[in-house]
C-alpha cells in the first residue's frame, strides 16, 4: 500500500541522486536540551562558508508592546500585547496575547492564548519549561471527538530514562521532588503491577484531557511545572480528569488538524506582515506569500486583509500600492494562464467603483468596497482573473495619479497682465538628455523609493534647434483653436467650442489632448462650471485663444518630447492669461498635466527642457511630492568637449514606453530585490554622473551612461532591440559611453565618443553594421539657456 501510494503521489516528478558533498547528518533524538538546541542554533549555522542568512523571526509577527529577550526564536507565530519572552527562548506556532511570561530556554510549540483563556491572572511559564499544544481525535462508541491538549515537561527531562535512575526527573526535577511537592502518587502515573524500569515520562499518564465537568486547559497543566507547592484543589482537578500520556497521545495526534492549524497561523501572520509591510512602506515582496496562499486555498483571506488596508489608510501612496498588490493575489489565483495581464481596463462594470476612487481618499471606503463587489463576480476563470487584475492596476493608477497631484502644494502662481489680443506668445524648448538616474523618477517609484529619485540631465540643441515648443494669442471669439504639427505629416486642428468637446482630455490618444488637458490644469478652462465654455471666456478674457505646438521629434524618441511640450503650452497659457510664474511651478505644474492626461510620466523631462544646461534633478521618497533641482557648475572647456564627442543617432525604431512602464510598475510594486537594487544604484550613479561633470571628467561621464544603460536593462528587460546591441557594438572601440535616451526599446541613441568629430566617427562606423540603412544621425550640443519665451511686439 504505502508502494503505491507513493508512485501515486510521486510518479509524476522527475527524481535524480545527488551527492551532498561535505555533508552532515544530525540525528533528531527525544531530548529536549538536544531540539531547542538545534532550533535556537541550526548545525548549518557554525560552518562558516554557508550562504543561508539566519535570522530570530521567522515569519512571525511581534507587536511593539511585546518584550522578546536576546537570542530568543520566534517561528511562524503572533506574539501580541504584554507578552514577555525570556532570554534563548523558542516560540514556534503560537498565538500568544495577553500578559504572557515565558522564562529563559523555554521551548513553547503550538499553544494558543488570548486573554479569555488567562481569566484575570497572568501566564507563566517556568525557566527550562516546554510547553506544548496538540490536536488529537480520539475515537470511542460514536464519532471521533477531536480535542485540543497541552503537555509539559522540562528542557532536561530524558524522556526515557527510569523512575529509579538517577538521570530521571520531570519538570527539571528528580521524581522524588516532583511527586512530593504535587503530591500525585506513582499509582496515578502507572500501572502497580509495572515495575520502576518500566516506568517513565514517556508512559507516565500526566496529562489531563477530559473532565467531567468543564474542560481541561492551562490551569490543568501548569500546576505540574512547579511554580510554588501545588494545592490540593489543583490535584483534586488533575485527579479527576481523564488524562494521557506522551506515548499514548503520539497514537492520538491529528496530523491532517496539526498542519491545518499551522497552516491558517501560517497566512494569520501573513496577514499581519501585509498590514505592516504596506502601512509601514517597507521594502519587501509580497508575491511568494500570495502565490502559497492561493495554492492553499488562503487567497480570500488576503484579498479581505488587502481590502481592509486600503479602506484604512490615508495615504495615496499606500492605497495605490495595496490595489497593485489585489492584482498581483489575482493573478497568483489565475495561476499564469488566461492571458496577459498588460491590458486595458475599461469594462463597464467596474466604472462605479472607478468614478468613486476618482474622488480621492474621501472615495476610497466605497470605491474599494464597490471593487471587492465586482471582483467576486470575476474569480471563476483565469482570464476573468487577469482582467479583473488588469482592472485593479487601473485603480492603483487612479491613486498613482492622486499621490503625484500632492505636487500640486508647490504650485503657487500671482496675478499678472494678460497679453494684448492678437499677440503671439512663444515658448520654444530644448530636448532632454537622461545621462543617468532615470526610472527613479517615475512615480510611485520616485515617492515610495528610500533615497528618493535622482536624475542627471543635460539640455540639448538638435541639429542646432531648439525642437518643440508651443505659441497662443488671445483672439476675439470666445472659443479655442488647437493646432499640433510634428515631423510625421501635416498636423491637426480643432476648433473647441462647447465644455463637452474638452471632456476626453484624460484619454492621451485622443486628438489634442495635451491641449485640452492644458487648458483644464491652468484654469482657463473650468469643464464642471455650471458656466457653458464661451461664457467662461467672454467673462474672464473677452475671447479665445489660438494655441499651436510643434516639435521635430519622431513620437517614441525617447527625448521627453510630450511632456517637453506640455511645459512649453503651459508657460505660454500662463503668461498670456495673466498668471506670474517661477520655473518650480512649472515643473510641479507638468507632474499635474501628465496625471490629469494619465500618460503618468516622472518628472526629469520638465526639467531638462525646461532649466539648460546640466542639471541634477532630485526628489524625496515621501508625499507630497516635491522636485528640487541643482545647476552642475561645467567649466566651458568641458562643455566643448562633451559637444565635440556627443552624437544623437535616431534608431528607426518607435519605443513602447507605456508598456514598458506598466512591467516596471508592476516589478517595483511586486517589490523585486533586483528592482529595489537596481534603483539604489540609479540614485547613485545620477550623483556620480553629476559630480563627474562638475570636475570634468568625459571619461567617468562615459562609464556612467555604460553602467545607466545597464541599470535600464535590467529595470525593463527587452528595452534593448538586436539593432541597438550591434550598433554599441561597433561604436564601443570608439567610445566612451552610449545609451538609449528615456526608457529605451527604441528612439534615440545617444553616443559619447573618445575623439572630437564624433558625428564623423559614427557615420564611418554604422555604416558597415547590417540593418541601419532606415538610421539618421544628428548633432547635439549643451542648450545653457533652456526655455525661452518671447512675447511679440
Amino acid at each position: 500500500m504505502a508502494r503505491s501510494l507513493l508512485w501515486k503521489c510521486m510518479s509524476d516528478f522527475k527524481l535524480k541522486a545527488a551527492v551532498i558533498e561535505d555533508g552532515q547528518f544530525n540525528y533528531m533524538s527525544l531530548s529536549g536540551e538536544e531540539h531547542h538546541r538545534h532550533l535556537l542554533q541550526c548545525p548549518l549555522q557554525l560552518q562558516s562558508n554557508t550562504r543561508i542568512c539566519w535570522q530570530k523571526l521567522c515569519h512571525a509577527h511581534v507587536s511593539k508592546s511585546a518584550i522578546v529577550g536576546k537570542s530568543s526564536v520566534i517561528i511562524n507565530s503572533v506574539v501580541e500585547d504584554q507578552v514577555n519572552i525570556g532570554p534563548a527562548s523558542v516560540i514556534s506556532h503560537c498565538h500568544l496575547k495577553g500578559r504572557c511570561h515565558i522564562g529563559r530556554e523555554c521551548l513553547v510549540n503550538g499553544l494558543t492564548v488570548c486573554e479569555r483563556d488567562l481569566k484575570n491572572s497572568d501566564l507563566h511559564i517556568t525557566d527550562g519549561m516546554i510547553l506544548q499544544g496538540f490536536h488529537i481525535k480520539l475515537h470511542a462508541t460514536g464519532d471521533a471527538m477531536a480535542l485540543y491538549v497541552l503537555t509539559v515537561h522540562g528542557r532536561s527531562d530524558q524522556i526515557k530514562a527510569p523512575i529509579g535512575q538517577s538521570t530521571g526527573g520531570f519538570c527539571n526535577t528528580p521524581w522524588k521532588v516532583f511527586l512530593s511537592r504535587t503530591g500525585i502518587t506513582r499509582e496515578d502515573l502507572w500501572p502497580t503491577e509495572a515495575g520502576d524500569d518500566e516506568k517513565c515520562i514517556l508512559n507516565a499518564k500526566l496529562f489531563p484531557v477530559l473532565r467531567t465537568k468543564g474542560h481541561t486547559g492551562l490551569r490543568d497543566i501548569l500546576w505540574l511545572q512547579g511554580n510554588g507547592k501545588g494545592s490540593p484543589k489543583d490535584l483534586d482537578r488533575w485527579r479527576s480528569s481523564w488524562r494521557l500520556s506522551f506515548e499514548e497521545m503520539l497514537s492520538f495526534i491529528d496530523l491532517s488538524q496539526e498542519f491545518q492549524y499551522r497552516r491558517e497561523l501560517f497566512y494569520a501572520v501573513g496577514q499581519l506582515h501585509i498590514r505592516a509591510v504596506l502601512v509601514g512602506r517597507q521594502n519587501k515582496s509580497l508575491l511568494s506569500l500570495y502565490n502559497s496562499a492561493s495554492r492553499e486555498g488562503f487567497q480570500q483571506q488576503m484579498l479581505e486583509t488587502l481590502d481592509s488596508v486600503a479602506c484604512s489608510c490615508d495615504d495615496p501612496g499606500v492605497v495605490a500600492r495595496t490595489l497593485a498588490n489585489i492584482a498581483n493575489v489575482l493573478g497568483a489565483m489565475a495561476a499564469k494562464k488566461g492571458g496577459l495581464r498588460s491590458g486595458p481596463a475599461a469594462n463597464k462594470a467596474w466604472r462605479k467603483a472607478f468614478k468613486l476612487l476618482e474622488e480621492g481618499m474621501a472615495g476610497v471606503p466605497a470605491g474599494v468596497q464597490a471593487l471587492a463587489k465586482e471582483r467576486e463576480k470575476w474569480l471563476d476563470r483565469a482570464d476573468l482573473l487577469v482582467r479583473a487584475a488588469r482592472h485593479y492596476e487601473g485603480a492603483a493608477q487612479i491613486f498613482i495619479r492622486h499621490a503625484v497631484m500632492t505636487a500640486r502644494k508647490f504650485i503657487d502662481v500671482r496675478p499678472s497682465e494678460m497679453t494684448p489680443v492678437g499677440k503671439w506668445v512663444t515658448a520654444s524648448c530644448p530636448a532632454r538628455l537622461d545621462l543617468s538616474g532615470g526610472w527613479s523618477d517615475t512615480p510611485p517609484i520616485t515617492y515610495e523609493h528610500k533615497y528618493g529619485g535622482a536624475v542627471a540631465i543635460v539640455s540639448v540643441l538638435m541639429d542646432g534647434k531648439k525642437p518643440s515648443g508651443a505659441k497662443v494669442k488671445r483672439i476675439t471669439e470666445p472659443h479655442l483653436v488647437l493646432v499640433s504639427t510634428d515631423d510625421s505629416g501635416p498636423g491637426t486642428s480643432l476648433i473647441i467650442k462647447q465644455l463637452s468637446d474638452l471632456e476626453d482630455y484624460n484619454q492621451p490618444q485622443t486628438t489634442g489632448a495635451l491641449l485640452k488637458a492644458a487648458f483644464c490644469c491652468s484654469e482657463i478652462v473650468d469643464i464642471s462650471a455650471n458656466q457653458t465654455l464661451e461664457e467662461q471666456l467672454s467673462s474672464k478674457y473677452n475671447g479665445g485663444f489660438e494655441l499651436h505646438t510643434w516639435s521635430g521629434l519622431p513620437r517614441g524618441s525617447g527625448l521627453g518630447t510630450s511632456s517637453i511640450l506640455g511645459t512649453a503650452v503651459m508657460a505660454v497659457l500662463w503668461k498670456v492669461s495673466g498668471k506670474q510664474y517661477t520655473d518650480k511651478d512649472l515643473i510641479h505644474a507638468v507632474l499635474h498635466l501628465e496625471q490629469m492626461l494619465t500618460t503618468g510620466g516622472g518628472w526629469q523631462d520638465q526639467v531638462g527642457g525646461l532649466l539648460g544646461g546640466v542639471i541634477l534633478g532630485h526628489s524625496k521618497g515621501e508625499l507630497p511630492l516635491y522636485v528640487d533641482t541643482t545647476k552642475v557648475s561645467v567649466p566651458g572647456d568641458v562643455i566643448k568637449a562633451f559637444n565635440d564627442r556627443l552624437v544623437l543617432v535616431y534608431t528607426g525604431k518607435t519605443r513602447l514606453a507605456r508598456n514598458l512602464l506598466q512591467n516596471v510598475i508592476r516589478n517595483w510594486y511586486n517589490r523585486d530585490p533586483a528592482i529595489v537594487d537596481t534603483e539604489h544604484r540609479l540614485v547613485e550613479t545620477a550623483h556620480e554622473c553629476a559630480h563627474a561633470f562638475g570636475s570634468g571628467d568625459i571619461v567617468m561621464v562615459g562609464k556612467c551612461l555604460n553602467k545607466y544603460w545597464i541599470q535600464k536593462k535590467r529595470m525593463a528587460t527587452g528595452c534593448e532591440p538586436m539593432l541597438v546591441r550591434r550598433m554599441m557594438d561597433a561604436l564601443e572601440p570608439h567610445t566612451y559611453g552610449t545609451s538609449l535616451a528615456g526608457a529605451g526599446g527604441g528612439g534615440f541613441m545617444y553616443v559619447l565618443t573618445r575623439e572630437p568629430n564624433g558625428v564623423e566617427i559614427v557615420k564611418n562606423v554604422l555604416a558597415d553594421v547590417e540593418g541601419t540603412e532606415n538610421i539618421s544621425i544628428h548633432t547635439a550640443v549643451v542648450d545653457e539657456e533652456g526655455m525661452v519665451v518671447v512675447v511679440e511686439e
